[in-house]
């Protein structure tokens, strides 16, 4: 069975829940980390009030025991502490759609002039439920030394040049989490911040530019067989999926179209002494694919770019419509953000964790955890003997 995640909630229901199926049984799950990544995606500079009256923590109301997956479908849920959606006055009607927001779209779809019920389900809030099944699913990457990694890179005219690699990425990890903006590089910290107190200032709002780095997967995760069964097709739709995303790309991304080939791709090399390492001994002195070629993993890092894009809700309102009179209005405005990058870092960290567990399972898959195992290992002794 292959690895899938939905979610249901609204922003102001009672509860957020993703709904897992896939996992195979024997799976221990690490509460606190999962509770931690949901913590981390509250914070960070330019949040706004809910992240105070919010404490995101798991609920898991069925497939685990004993903190161990039992194979059964796994149903998490996160209680919204602020649920007041059938109160008028705390959710009243929205009448004025927010340009960039889907509030127009969703009220033509569903026939309504009041974008209630469409921004309560679009919001962001949805992607704490999406953040847990992802950090979920990384408890399984654990298992087999995978490790994902997301960061903040930059904004506006800011761009931090950190670098990252399988030998520094722990150390990096910890000036991410010392940084109220998620940004490593405290240069590129202290603009990032400026430029949300601007926004603020402006009554205006700013997106940027996140970042993930998988380290240790092995060659073949994914195919070439089915355009759908690419690696990176799975995973820029899982990327594109998270609210207020505009852009991704694997590797160089655009930068390829800017280049010869002799320039964009990657020389290969062999060492046999590093046949016992993820790779099997085949490195690049580059990555410029971004650990991915032919839609599979090649054993290379796995680094996965997207752009978000400033949040919808501005305080000073944007030119809309009255969607009762047909008459020109500002647009109306919703409790909100100056700037989610930081929060949207964790989320893309742990989107890419979940499309990363679902190649894995695809491709080593069993009803437990010993075939998983027993499956993988089988894999790498086999594929140790093809090159001498």
């Amino acid at each position: 069975m292959t690895l899938t995640c939905k979610t249901a909630g609204e922003s102001h229901g009672p509860c957020g829940v993703a709904f897992i199926e896939g996992l195979p049984a024997g799976l221990s799950l690490d509460t606190t980390f999962i509770n931690n990544e949901l913590k981390r995606r509250q914070g960070g500079y330019g949040r706004g009030a809910r992240q105070g009256i919010e404490e995101d923590k798991v609920t898991f109301l069925s497939g685990v025991r004993l903190g161990v997956t039992t194979g059964a479908p796994l149903v998490v849920q996160i209680v919204n502490k602020d649920n007041r959606l059938d109160d008028l006055e705390a959710t009243p009607p929205i009448h004025k759609p927010r340009p960039g927001h889907a509030d127009l779209a969703g009220s033509l779809k569903w026939l309504s002039n009041d974008c209630r019920n469409t921004l309560e389900r679009a919001s962001a809030r949805e992607t704490a439920a999406r953040t847990a099944a992802g950090a979920i699913a990384r408890c399984l990457l654990h298992q087999f030394d995978i490790n994902v990694f997301g960061f903040v890179r930059g904004m506006l005219d800011v761009t931090a040049p950190t670098e990252v690699t399988p030998e520094n990425w722990k150390t990096i990890r910890d000036a991410r989490d010392d940084s109220s903006t998620y940004c490593p590089d405290d240069a590129s910290c202290k603009a990032i911040i400026a430029h949300i107190r601007n926004a603020k200032e402006n009554k205006d709002t700013v997106g940027g530019l996140c970042e993930t780095h998988v380290f240790g997967c092995s060659p073949g995760l994914g195919s070439c067989v089915q355009w759908n069964e690419k690696l990176d097709s799975k995973l820029a739709g899982a990327v594109m999926g998270i609210q207020a995303f505009k852009s991704v790309e694997i590797g160089l991304g655009a930068k390829c179209g800017q280049l010869n080939g002799s320039q964009v791709h990657d020389p290969i090399v062999y060492d046999k002494n590093n046949r016992e390492t993820c790779h099997f001994g085949f490195t690049r002195p580059t990555n410029h694919a971004g650990g991915i070629e032919g839609g599979m993993s090649n054993g290379m890092p796995i680094i996965v770019k997207g752009t978000m894009k400033p949040i919808a809700t501005l305080l000073q309102g944007m030119d809309s419509v009255d969607l009762q009179t047909g008459e020109s209005a500002r647009s109306d405005y919703e409790r909100s953000d100056v700037c989610a990058l930081p929060a949207a870092s964790v989320v893309m960290e742990n989107a890419v964790g979940f499309e990363i567990a679902t190649a894995f399972l695809d491709t080593f898959g069993g009803a437990t955890m010993e075939m998983v195992r027993a499956s993988h290992d089988a894999y790498a002794d086999a594929v140790r003997k093809i090159t001498p």
